[in-house]
């Protein structure tokens, strides 16, 4: 773990929680200069803000699958298609994928031969 300056550590306490992600908030709540680029603050943390990201959809992972619990539960409610699509966008993202199963069903009888002898 590098060390951070505490205009740095205030960057990315303030980017996932008063900034809600807004880099430019975010700069102004550490303390930047008005005329800094974003490049400038953020390049050097690209790591910890990747990291950040990962914990924060983590974190909000709970809130998506419950908005699909909530559709289940009442499925005529306006926005559910909206809510579903973000849902399953935001599940995907934190690892939560689809699982697809693939039964095999067959007309033709199975045979299952022994091993072979090496005689």
């Amino acid at each position: 773990m590098k060390k951070l300056t505490e205009q740095q550590q205030r960057f990315l306490d303030a980017l996932y929680d008063e900034a809600n992600g807004d880099i430019r908030k975010a700069m102004t709540i550490a303390g930047y200069a008005e005329k800094s680029s974003k490049r400038v603050v953020t390049d050097p943390l690209a790591e910890e803000i990747a990291a950040l990201t990962v914990k924060f959809i983590a974190q909000t992972s709970t809130k998506a699958a419950y908005s699909l619990y909530e559709v289940m539960t009442d499925p005529v409610q306006l926005g559910n298609k909206e809510k579903m699509a973000a849902a399953k966008e935001l599940l995907d993202r934190a690892g939560f994928n689809k699982v697809d199963k693939v039964e095999v069903k067959s007309q033709e009888p199975l045979f299952i031969l022994p091993d072979k002898n090496d005689d």
